[in-house]
């Protein structure tokens, strides 16, 4: 575990934004395949995804001591540690606090995170960049679409739509299966001074096209779906459901970012289908991850692809 001791030797004391600090998953660090960590200010979250034992923790412990030494006094060190492990969770607070509620910002928008229960925390920070396109993207279409309207698909705490809202969409509807995480959603934006222009609907995607076809067609579709959620969504057979129906919810040259995160599929599984399925929308990038994610193999890292209708005639 060198690798992530030398990690915290050397980490930014006072991140402002949530961040991801060590990368063991990427496979850039023999050994280490298991070790996550991420800031979430003023909380540091560890995450090991085998069993560790109490000397390793006791390790990990003495070196964001040592690192938190050069802080004022008054500055308490706060850090958890969770285990995932064969489809279960286990959360210790190791030192200090969390803050209730516990709020982090990321490029000036705050979000609400809860990193003491469940494995999400409430903001994925892998999809950083996927967040920047969006709001870049908007901004860019604004002038030309004043009413630029966002579908929000398996929309979690909605980070993509406080994003989008903020950047000057005129409508986002936020579609999840669960009330919990929407809930989360609503706090989100109205923590950011977002109080009209976005909707919520606590539904299953495939019992509510006819929702979702009335409140289009839009400009931006945004889809992140869990790679596997039983009863809910499964990416082997469910992501071809969902492709079918892109072209029809789309405006002419509205955009599509398609989202997914199985280190199992690779890139030709979303384009594969995307040209069997829906062979008129382009092709346009690959969203880059952030560089605190970089992977030995882009094929196992999560794959953001952007794909645009035609313009009409």
């Amino acid at each position: 575990m060198q690798a992530l001791l030398d990690a915290i030797a050397t980490m930014d004391l006072n991140p402002t934004d949530a961040q991801r600090v060590f990368h063991g998953r990427g496979g850039l660090y023999p050994g280490c395949e298991h070790w996550v960590l991420d800031a979430f200010p003023p909380v540091w979250v560890l995450t090991s995804f085998q069993p560790a034992t109490e000397a390793e923790l006791s390790a990990v412990h003495e070196a964001l001591t040592q690192r938190w030494s050069a802080q004022p006094a008054d500055r308490p060190l706060n850090w958890v540690y969770q285990c995932r492990h064969e489809g279960r969770s286990e959360t210790r607070l190791m030192a200090g606090q969390v803050p209730e509620p516990h709020h982090v910002s990321e490029n000036g928008l705050q979000y609400r995170v809860h990193v003491l229960k469940g494995q999400n925390h409430g903001l994925f920070l892998d999809m950083a960049e996927g967040r920047r396109w969006v709001r870049e993207h908007v901004q860019a279409q604004v002038a030309r679409h004043p009413r630029l309207k966002v579908l929000n698909l398996f929309a979690y705490t909605c980070a993509f739509s406080v994003v989008a809202r903020q950047a000057g969409a005129r409508q986002v509807l936020n579609l999840d299966m669960s009330h919990g995480a929407l809930a989360i959603g609503q706090q989100n934006h109205q923590l950011n001074g977002i109080t009209d222009g976005v909707s919520f609907l606590a539904h299953d995607l495939f019992s509510t096209w006819g929702k979702i076809n009335r409140a289009g067609p839009y400009e931006l579709i945004i889809v992140d779906p869990p790679s596997y959620q039983k009863g809910s969504f499964v990416a082997t057979k469910d992501y071809a459901r969902l492709m079918r129906r892109l072209p029809d919810l789309l405006t002419p040259g509205g955009h599509v970012l398609l989202c997914l995160n199985a280190p199992e599929l690779g890139l030709a599984f979303l384009q594969d289908q995307m040209q069997a399925l829906a062979p008129e929308l382009q092709w346009v990038e690959r969203v880059a991850n952030p560089a605190a994610f970089a992977d030995v193999s882009p094929e196992r890292s999560l794959k953001v692809l952007v794909y645009r209708a035609p313009e009409l005639g």
